[in-house]
């Protein structure tokens, strides 16, 4: 059931987020795709230097850096090393957060919703 439910989950992409620039805005779709591409490459430049992201409204993106750190196999119980990492991690802002609790759930099995 759980990835029947995945499955049925909208996704929004890169591309349907220049065509809505497009549409809503009057951009060109060459203008739209561009400040899209533009935008996530900032973001990505940003982010590989170390710097923090942050969208206001909408959260914020901060590099981290995980120190190194025992791990264990699963399967034999062996205890291996964890090398020390960068990760990314987002924090979305209250008004985001508000945003996603008020919408309705939507329900994949729902079919009186189509």
């Amino acid at each position: 059931m759980g990835n029947a439910m995945l499955a049925e989950q909208r996704t929004l992409t890169k591309a349907e987020l220049a065509e809505l620039l497009f549409e809503r805005v009057g951009l060109n779709k060459r203008e739209a795709k561009d400040i899209v591409d533009t935008f996530f490459e900032e973001i990505r430049e940003a982010l590989a230097r170390g710097d923090a992201v942050k969208l206001s409204g909408f959260g914020n993106f901060q590099v981290r850096d995980k120190p190194p750190r025992p791990g264990r196999n699963p399967k034999t119980g062996e205890t291996i090393p964890i090398a020390a990492r960068r990760v990314v991690t987002f924090h979305a802002s209250q008004k985001l957060k508000s945003v996603v609790e008020r919408s309705p759930a939507t329900d994949p099995l729902d079919s009186s919703a189509e």
